[in-house]
Parts: C-alpha cells; sequence; structure tokens
C-alpha cells in the first residue's frame, strides 16, 4: 500500500459514518492519474492555494473599501478565518478535514473586487443576475479549470444562502462563512468606529457573548454539540436565533447603511465598476483573450462579468483610470 492508501485505510477506520471518505469521493470531470501520497481532496486543497485566483483574494475587499489601517480583513484573511473555524468543527465531528479545508478556502475564490457592493452591482446588471458562489464554481470549472472533486464544487456552489448541500462537509462550511464573517465585520465596523461594543442588543450580547472570540466560541461549541453523531450539522435554537439576529443588525447598521461609512467611497466603487462593466460590453476586443473569447461565444456581459469578477480593487482602479483619467491628471 502507498503512502494515499494507508490515509484512505485511516479514513474508512476513523471518520464519522457521515462523512466522506476520500475512496468514496465521486471524482472529477476529467480523470487522473491518483497520486502516491496526498488523497483527492488533500489535492485540491493544494490547487486551490496554488492558483492565481486564490492569490489574487488578499487585494480584495471584505467590507471596509480601501481601510486606513492594516487589522481591517480582506477577501483572503476572511476566507482563512473560515477555513481554520470549518477544521475545528470537522475535527471535533470526526469529518473529513481535507474536504472541509478545500470548501472553505474555494468558497470565495470568485468573488467580485470591493466586496459584496460589487456582487450587488454585477448582480443589478447583469441579464440573469450575477452569484458569487456561482462565479466561484465558474472560476475553478473554466476560468482556471482546477477539475477538482465533485464534491468540494457541490460545497463552493452552494456554501451561501439556503441551497441544499449534499455533504456535511459543505454544511460545516457554510455555517463556519456565517460564523466567521458576522464576528469579524462586526470587529472591522467597531474598529471603524462605525458602531460600538455596548450598540449590540443585548439579547444577542447575553446569548453569544459580549467578545468575538466569545461569539465563535458559543457558536462552535452549539454546533458541534448539536451535530454529534448526526446526519446533519445542527444548532440549537436559542443560539441558530441570536446567530441570525446580529446578521441582520449587521445588515441594518454597516452592510446597508453605507452612510455610516464613506458612502462617497460606497459611490465611486459602484461608479468604476459599472463603468467598466458598459465600457468592456462595448469594447470586448480590448479584454484579454480567454474573455474576449467568452464574450464572443457566450455573450458580451458575460465575458465581462468573468473579467471584472476576477479583478482586485486596485486592478479595477487601474484600469478605470488608464481608460478615463487623463494621463495627465492621475
Amino acid at each position: 500500500m502507498n503512502i494515499r492508501q494507508i490515509k484512505e485505510q485511516r479514513e474508512q477506520e476513523n471518520l464519522s459514518p457521515f462523512a466522506v471518505a476520500s475512496a468514496a469521493s465521486q471524482g472529477r470531470s476529467r480523470p487522473v492519474a491518483e497520486c502516491e501520497i496526498r488523497t483527492c481532496f488533500e489535492r485540491d486543497r493544494d490547487r486551490i492555494i496554488h492558483s492565481k485566483s486564490f492569490r489574487r483574494l488578499k487585494h480584495k475587499t471584505q467590507v471596509f473599501l480601501s481601510p486606513e489601517g492594516d487589522h481591517y480583513r480582506t477577501r483572503l484573511t476572511h476566507t482563512l478565518e473560515v477555513t481554520q473555524i470549518a477544521r475545528v468543527i470537522a475535527r471535533a465531528l470526526n469529518m473529513n478535514e481535507d474536504l472541509t479545508e478545500a470548501i472553505a478556502l474555494g468558497h470565495d475564490i470568485g468573488h467580485t473586487p470591493f466586496g459584496h457592493l460589487g456582487e450587488y452591482l454585477l448582480d443589478s446588471i447583469m441579464d440573469g443576475g450575477f452569484d458569487h458562489a456561482l462565479q466561484s464554481l465558474r472560476t475553478v470549472e473554466v476560468l482556471e479549470p482546477l477539475n477538482l472533486t465533485k464534491e468540494v464544487r457541490d460545497g463552493i456552489a452552494n456554501h451561501n444562502g439556503d441551497k441544499e448541500r449534499k455533504t456535511l462537509e459543505a454544511q460545516i462550511v457554510h455555517l463556519a462563512d456565517r460564523t466567521a464573517y458576522i464576528n469579524h465585520d462586526l470587529d472591522d465596523a467597531i474598529r471603524g468606529a462605525v458602531l460600538r461594543d455596548e450598540d449590540i442588543p443585548a439579547q444577542i450580547a447575553d446569548i453569544l457573548g459580549t467578545t468575538s472570540s466569545a461569539r465563535i466560541d458559543c457558536i462552535v461549541k452549539d454546533i458541534v454539540k448539536h451535530s454529534l453523531h448526526q446526519d446533519s450539522i445542527r444548532m440549537s435554537t436559542p443560539v441558530y436565533e441570536a446567530m441570525h439576529q446580529l446578521r441582520a443588525f449587521l445588515f441594518e447598521h454597516v452592510y446597508s447603511a453605507s452612510a455610516h461609512f464613506k458612502k462617497m467611497e460606497d459611490t465611486k466603487a459602484r461608479l468604476i465598476l459599472k463603468s467598466l462593466f458598459d465600457y468592456y460590453c462595448e469594447h470586448i476586443h480590448e479584454m484579454p483573450a480567454q474573455f474576449r473569447q467568452i464574450a464572443e461565444s457566450d455573450s458580451a456581459q458575460r465575458g465581462v462579468a468573468d473579467y471584472i469578477s476576477g479583478m482586485t480593487d486596485r486592478y479595477a482602479i487601474k484600469k478605470y483610470t488608464e481608460l478615463f483619467i487623463p494621463s495627465f491628471w492621475s
């Protein structure tokens, strides 16, 4: 037996009966020879980490646009926090940690620049709308084809919203994503003087705790306690409701209340992306060859959305400057 086979045997012996064993994966779209050392999900994790799309996450906004300070989250640090939380839960429940990690690392790989503001803009102007989770799937399947396993692709495509998730590992990432962002976005909002600790409603703080670490600890322990030996990932009603109350609180006071934090910056970001979208729809020949070909074979909007969603914040600003700002001004 080689090292991979030994690992697969250990999984069969030790993983929960509800976990996905590597040897039981439904495989890839394009079959490849197995690695002698790594399981299929380990290979998926490595393929994602070494991709260009993953590296670009470090220059994509999480919530705050161009924050002054080095401690605000980016899309990359968000991804790392999701991965850490997901692995803790997966290990406690004897799920497949490698599958969980691969899904978590890839879940936002196709996210737009300028955070959800960018996603909302593309969704509002594209025929058929825009979903960053489906764009992440498209990224690993079409734009930078990584030939991932079916289980990882399912987890990436269905990590947000009320979508059906076919594995418990994907269910874990869904809750880990929500746990991470409601806590670190709140932390960033307090750091940016958008909110104060005392602004958090008492009924939420009484259940989840008054610090970021306490809230994460509460949610993770609740998930583990109620999901152990179960065929789905579950939470208690009080903690689940408190978590969603906190999320609703953030939507009201942070995500949707852009006047609280540099409304002009939001307006500028929308202007940049809308201008780029309109321009490239009319000048598809000026995009890189990959996106030009998509625009010609599918639609201009599809090619342009693929191009823009892959941009970092600073690359989008750079292209806008090149196209619309006279050189002697910039």
